[in-house]
Order: C-alpha cells, then sequence, then structure tokens
C-alpha cells in the first residue's frame, strides 16, 4: 500500500515536470528584451532604454509607463568664459512608451535641475525607437 503511493506521487510529480518541459520547449528563448529609443526634448537630444516600469502587452502592442535612463546630449548655453556641464550627461525621465510589433514611441519629461541662470523645470520631449 505504502509503495504503490509512493509509485504514484513520484509518476505524478515526474509528469508534471514532463509538462513543464514540453511546454518551455515549444517556446523560442528570449536573450534580450528592451527598447532602444532617440528623441529630442528641450532643444538638445537624448538616447535611453525603457526602464523598470509598468507595462501592459497584447501582440502585437505594448504600452509601458515607467523611468527611462539614458544620455541626454546637449550643449550648455552659458555666457562666455563661465563654466558649463558637459555635452553629454547622464540623466533619468520617466514618461510614456508606446510599441507595435518593433516600433517604439516614446513621451518622456525630464527634469532640468536649477542652476545659477534658470530654475529647474520639467520638459517634455518625444523619440522614436526600436522594440528587441
Amino acid at each position: 500500500m505504502m509503495k504503490s503511493r509512493l509509485f504514484a506521487a513520484l509518476l505524478s510529480c515526474f509528469s508534471l515536470s514532463l509538462c513543464f518541459f514540453s511546454a518551455r520547449a515549444q517556446t523560442k528563448p528570449v536573450l534580450f528584451e528592451g527598447v532602444i529609443v532617440a528623441g529630442y526634448v528641450n532643444n538638445g537630444a537624448y538616447i535611453n532604454c525603457a526602464g523598470p516600469g509598468i507595462k501592459w502587452s497584447k501582440k502585437p502592442y505594448s504600452l509601458m509607463i515607467g523611468l527611462l535612463p539614458g544620455l541626454r546630449i546637449k550643449e550648455d548655453q552659458v555666457p562666455t568664459g563661465a563654466t558649463k556641464n558637459s555635452t553629454v550627461t547622464p540623466s533619468l525621465g520617466f514618461g510614456l512608451t508606446a510599441a507595435f510589433r518593433h516600433v517604439a514611441i516614446q513621451l518622456p519629461v525630464y527634469y532640468n535641475a536649477k542652476t545659477s541662470l534658470k530654475n529647474g523645470s520639467w520638459h517634455p520631449g518625444v523619440g522614436l525607437g526600436y522594440k528587441f
């Protein structure tokens, strides 16, 4: 009696593991999933990747709202002789990224910190990219 229960338990575990591996074998492996976008914001450019966020997807569409780590490319307009930031700076924005198949459209918002000449403010942008 005990041997038959043990045999039945092992058999059910084995069959569950076969179902799990056969289901995984039917899906193709994903090595990288993400979005890379280039766009325009506040008289400059940006290049970023869609970072952590909340994502809704229904093939072939996806919509994500979240953080957008990347690089901003903008030359500071300062008086002659004054110090200025580097042309390429790391940044973190947030916004909406929509994708249809492999085409992504992004609506980010970035914050420019206060300087001695300007107050800090938020700047919206727009970008176009590729979804891997």
